[in-house]
């Protein structure tokens, strides 16, 4: 399978690991930005291949996981209503609210409906005009562009009866965030690549040039992460800094300019609440004034709700790249995929799930 299986063989595996362990001669502290390049590092078994020399530190690469809390009742308090069809991508329907879950929801009647595509609850509301059809609109700048479109869309289909629950966060805050923490480890970044492909990566040489750090925009099988783990020490052994793209495949400076100027017309930078960490300036997307109407907190008046996370629960340290999943009291014990305390144990790129899934129940080396 073309771009799939190339980035998957073992020879080339085998010798991107001798040249990282050639070149890595001092210690170096690298975070993965993505939790699908997590979930790829932990299944693969390249942490635990790296040298010793390399520690990497997983980042608050999850949207699902960094969706704050009372985000998640507010999407709970508008699926429970008799008139709304309330709809979302798989990975949201078994975060954990304060007491329960979409799947919850819809197990006592409310109708919760798993979309693959925000057009899809566009179509919905075409179909149904008697509902309020509310799409759950969470995710990086990735799926931006999609959620603007089915606003745009709605609103030239004429549309009332559709409105998006938005809790989009942006990359780069979070990045400058973790890089001015007093307690920062970071010494090189990778980059996301499906979110460049989108934005590609004018916005991280800012970045890499005030704090003198190198960052290497990568995609997501082992190959990648190997290639760009190896960019990455090779600038730091050499004192250089920057931004370097392995993803060329998929991922140009400029990004992708229409889909850019589609979330610059529906959306404007807000700040955001990330779970588990609290508000990062300027470090997400909000509808524009004009564009409101389509608001389904406005709509259904639950902007007011707020929450409290579990004591039990570290994930804004996990997010954080602070602690390892393992080192949570409750990992494995009250926390598991089936009756999870936070997100990251069950979102599909979760670090608490990657850890729990491919059996890292205990402290490793990295």
């Amino acid at each position: 399978m073309r771009f799939v299986d190339e980035y998957r063989g073992g020879e080339e595996a085998a010798r991107l690991l001798a040249a990282i362990r050639r070149d890595a001669v001092h210690p170096w502290s690298l975070m993965e930005v993505c939790g699908g390049q997590t979930h790829t590092l932990i299944r693969s078994g390249i942490d635990r291949l790296l040298p010793e020399t390399i520690s990497l530190i997983h980042g608050p690469g999850c949207p699902v996981c960094v969706t704050p809390l009372e985000l998640i009742d507010r999407a709970l308090a508008i699926a429970r209503l008799p008139e709304v069809i309330f709809t979302s991508f798989g990975d949201m329907l078994r975060v954990p609210g304060s007491t329960t879950d979409l799947l919850a929801v819809k197990a006592d009647g409310g109708d919760v409906r798993m979309v693959y595509s925000p057009l899809d609850a566009v179509k919905l509301a075409q179909k149904h005009p008697e509902r309020q059809v509310v799409f759950f609109a969470v995710g990086f700048e990735t799926t931006a562009p999609a959620n603007a479109m089915a606003v745009w869309q709605a609103r030239q289909l004429g549309l009332d009866n559709f409105s998006i629950l938005c809790s989009h966060v942006l990359v780069p805050p979070a990045m400058e965030a973790i890089l001015a923490s007093p307690d920062n480890r970071v010494q090189g970044f990778l980059a996301a690549g499906h979110v460049c492909a989108v934005m590609g990566y004018r916005e991280y040489e800012p970045i890499a040039e005030r704090h003198r750090i190198p960052i290497t925009v990568t995609g997501f099988e082992p190959l990648d992460l190997l290639e760009g783990i190896h960019r990455t020490v090779c600038a730091l052994e050499q004192g250089r800094h920057g931004v370097e793209n392995q993803y060329v495949r998929a991922v140009t400076r400029d990004g992708s300019l229409p889909a850019q100027a589609r979330v610059a017309e529906v959306f404007e930078v807000c700040d955001r609440k990330w779970r588990g960490i609290g508000t990062i300036p300027a470090s997400g997307l909000a509808l524009r004034p004009e564009w409101r109407a389509f608001d389904a907190e406005r709509r259904f008046e639950v902007g007011a709700l707020t929450a409290e996370e579990s004591p039990l629960c570290i994930a804004g340290d996990v997010l954080r790249g602070r602690r390892k999943p393992h080192e949570c009291t409750a990992f494995g014990r009250q926390c598991t995929p089936e009756r999870p305390l936070g997100a990251p144990m069950v979102s599909n790129e979760g670090a608490c799930a990657a850890y729990y899934r491919y059996g890292r129940l205990e402290e490793t080396r990295r």
